[in-house]
């Protein structure tokens, strides 16, 4: 038997969960009508082969038809879910793991305009800015209503055969009655403690009383909000043991709320925030209750995960989005390969894509979220085959790892003197400093599996096609998009800023057509530095690449250095002044309206133009001119394609050879193409 704290079994009731390491429940927003089909189903089998000891499904999964589902949730009202979580339930129990799911009616925390239109209730008139709907104070008979479906809803999961339920009890509807942050009722639902306590308690008592009694229910609570009119830490423990005294079985700790996306932030951290930051406070939770504890936080590495569980500060570690990143990191500490799990670096792609991208995608495993699609753990090709990538960037280091995990002999030519691509740039920032974990990984993987690297390697057509090679792969990346505009010759790109190569004084205009994360980053290294900054840009909302959690932390840090945004402003002109200052003229499109800014100095952040010189000379001699059969790609199958049948190898591009993206992009590119080589 294994002496690692994390690999020890742990027993809650009559359910044994093989190790410490645990998926909490989340929303990825995998599910199909509502329900947790063939793409849920994958996700969590994916973490039980992995390894896991529990993984939790359905966050936020909803128990009445009037919560809309405003971020793909699980609908538990629908009678056909049975089948679905039964299905699921028995493929993760056939893997060894434990599962449960969370309930929730979703209160506030909805949008009026989602789902059937339903108005949104909570426990009083209230809004929440993240989700901005404005609810109706909920009547008795929506209070009785509510607490059926939340009977009925447990009950199906008892019939699926789930090991166990959550209720989420902060954020949503059943905190709205106990925090008076949200609770402003005077009847005998309001006021006083005891009141406000008395219908969560009714709902925990009627699940109690309806499901067996070997069934574990437990309950997410945050134990400090940290708001004005909100609850501290001795009232939430007060109210954690009124809940634990009327049945429920164990808690998933955590801190601070909900209702925006900078408070969320703080719950969930992002990157560039200390990691654990809630471990010692949940820690000092754990040794005043009597039930097991759970929790999860930013808990990304395994060394951290071990201490939870050696120091006794948690009972299971919740290790979420480190197991997003990598479904099969319990398997690799179990096997003692810890220096093989790919890391979680903090991107947040998992949580802000569900609103930008419309389902939880990892930065850099283009695998998860897609597992029907592409496997979490690459097959060996039959036949092995050479294969050159060229370019170093995210797109190519995926693209060679995945080649030779396959079996295939690779070699990598990078032009410069260092791998990481555009990453090398976007790492300057020091909230994105993680993202170094990104290539240091795959750096690693790369010696373990035996590519040959050759930096500052600069290869020509002639290298390529004396090299013998089966596959060509070209991730040459691209280069800063031009401007267009009438005195384009003034303006400076966000490399050469962001890269020192240009120094900047006085004042700044950064004019961002692109909407990630490079102009927030440009804006924050001037301001910090002295200099004074305004972004404008051409649409209606500031970085709208960016995700809220993310985006959140950098306006709270922009504002605080004097950063003013501009929008709906498109660049005309910029001509240079006899003084040696710059003139912008602003204006709106389709309009003759104008205006203008004096500036030292103007930066354009316009995304990067395809470097395709090299591709654009191979492809004559290849074997299918660069051709791609999306249909092929799509289903995994290899790309057949001859164009030209004397053609010596077959080549492709991915990434920003391709046209400008981000990151998950050009490790998707990678996957689909490498997958079927």
């Amino acid at each position: 038997m294994s002496t690692d704290p994390l690999l020890s079994p742990f027993t809650i009731k009559n359910l044994t969960i093989r190790n410490r390491i645990i998926s909490t429940s989340h929303e990825p927003s995998y599910s199909d009508d509502g329900l947790p089909k063939d793409r849920y189903r994958a996700y969590h089998v994916a973490k039980a082969r992995g390894g896991i000891g529990l993984t939790m499904i359905g966050g936020s999964a909803i128990v009445s038809r009037e919560s809309a589902p405003a971020f793909g949730n699980l609908q538990l009202w629908k009678d056909e879910s049975v089948h679905w979580m039964r299905l699921l339930t028995d493929e993760v129990h056939d893997h060894g793991a434990a599962v449960m799911i969370q309930l929730s009616h979703l209160g506030h925390r909805s949008s009026n305009y989602s789902g059937e239109w339903i108005p949104t209730i909570s426990a009083s008139a209230v809004r929440e800015t993240a989700h901005r709907a404005f609810t109706k104070a909920a009547e008795v008979w929506d209070m009785e209503r509510i607490k059926n479906d939340y009977v009925a809803a447990a009950q199906r999961c008892v019939a699926a055969g789930m090991d166990g339920i959550e209720l989420m009890i902060y954020g949503h509807f059943l905190d709205s009655f106990i925090t008076p942050f949200w609770n402003h009722r005077d009847d005998e639902f309001g006021g006083s403690y005891d009141n406000r306590m008395k219908y969560p308690l009714e709902v925990i008592r009627a699940i109690r009383a309806a499901v067996p009694e070997d069934f574990i229910v437990g309950a997410r609570i945050s134990f400090d909000e940290e708001r004005e009119n909100g609850l501290g830490m001795g009232e939430l423990l007060t109210v954690a043991q009124d809940v634990i005294d009327n049945g429920i079985d164990f808690v998933s700790a955590l801190r601070y709320s909900i209702d925006s996306d900078a408070r969320l932030t703080k719950l969930i951290p992002v990157m560039g925030m200390p990691s654990a930051s809630q471990l010692e406070f949940v820690g000092e939770v754990k040794q005043k209750l009597q039930v097991p504890v759970m929790h999860a936080a930013k808990i990304a590495d395994v060394a951290t995960a071990r201490y939870a569980i050696e120091a006794g500060l948690l009972d299971l570690v919740g290790m979420t989005r480190a197991l997003i990143a990598d479904p099969e990191l319990p398997n690799k500490v179990i096997s003692k390969r810890e220096d093989e799990i790919r890391p979680c670096v903090g991107a947040s792609m998992c949580i802000d894509g569900i609103y930008t991208a419309g389902a939880a995608f990892c930065i850099h495993n283009p695998a998860t979220g897609r597992e029907l699609e592409l496997p979490q753990v690459p097959s060996r090709a039959s036949t092995s085959k050479t294969a050159v990538v060229i370019g170093g960037g995210p797109a190519g280091l995926e693209a060679a790892r995945l080649l030779a995990e396959r079996g295939h002999q690779v070699v990598l030519h990078e032009a410069s003197n260092r791998l990481g691509g555009q990453m090398c740039l976007a790492v300057r920032s020091p909230r994105r400093r993680d993202l170094q974990g990104i290539i240091d990984w795959r750096i690693h993987e790369l010696k373990r599996l035996g590519v040959t690297v050759q930096l500052n390697s600069y290869v020509d057509a002639d290298d390529v096609m004396a090299s013998g090679a089966d596959v060509v792969i070209v991730a040459t990346g691209g280069l800063p998009s031009v401007a267009t505009v009438p005195g384009a010759q003034h303006v400076f790109d966000s490399w050469d800023v962001i890269s020192g190569a240009k120094r900047i004084e006085g004042s700044v205009l950064i004019y961002d057509d692109h909407g990630g994360n490079q102009a927030l980053d440009l804006a924050e290294t001037l301001a910090r530095q002295g200099v004074s900054v305004e972004v404008a840009s051409p649409e209606r909302t500031v970085s709208p690449d960016v995700g809220g959690m993310v985006a959140s932390r950098y306006f709270k840090d922009l504002s605080k250095l004097g950063v003013t945004f501009t929008l709906l402003r498109k660049l005309n002109e910029v001509s240079r002044n006899s003084d040696g200052t710059l003139t912008v003229s602003l204006g709106l499109e389709d309009e003759t309206w104008t205006e203008q800014r004096i500036v030292n100095a103007v930066v354009i952040e316009n995304g990067t133009q395809s470097n395709s010189d090299l591709y654009d000379v191979l492809v004559p001699h290849s074997i299918n001119g660069g051709e791609v059969n999306l249909d092929d790609l799509l289903n995994g199958l290899p790309q057949t394609s001859v164009r030209n049948a004397s053609g010596e190898f077959q080549v492709f591009r991915i990434g920003d050879a391709i046209s400008s993206r981000n990151i998950h992009a050009a490790m998707l590119d990678a996957a689909r193409i490498c997958r079927a080589i």
